[in-house]
């Protein structure tokens, strides 16, 4: 999944990026903080954690966000979009995180 969101084409719809987030409900919360951990690259981190947030997987809380460089300052995910103030990452304006 870090993978395909680090891939993702600019201007993508995050359908397809969403439906796989929405399906990640199992995941090894100590894997994945090795993965996060070993990324270099902080605009997919910052948009897989906002993505396991907006879905409240159960494996979320489990995981160190303070041990994961999420770097400094805003980045654009999508042009023209909202501006999620916890991640400091551009999103589209129709999506939102679930309550």
């Amino acid at each position: 999944m870090l993978e395909y969101l680090d891939n993702l084409p600019e201007g993508v719809s995050f359908d397809m990026p969403d439906k796989y987030m929405e399906s990640a409900a199992v995941i090894r919360p100590e894997l994945l903080m090795l993965l996060l951990q070993a990324c270099k690259r902080v605009k997919t981190k910052r948009l897989f954690l906002w993505f396991a947030e907006r879905y409240h997987h159960p494996w979320f809380v489990r995981l160190d966000i303070s041990a994961i460089d999420l770097g400094r300052g805003k980045r654009v995910i999508v042009k023209g979009g909202k501006l999620d103030k916890h991640y400091l990452i551009t999103v589209p304006d129709e999506v939102k995180l679930l309550t």
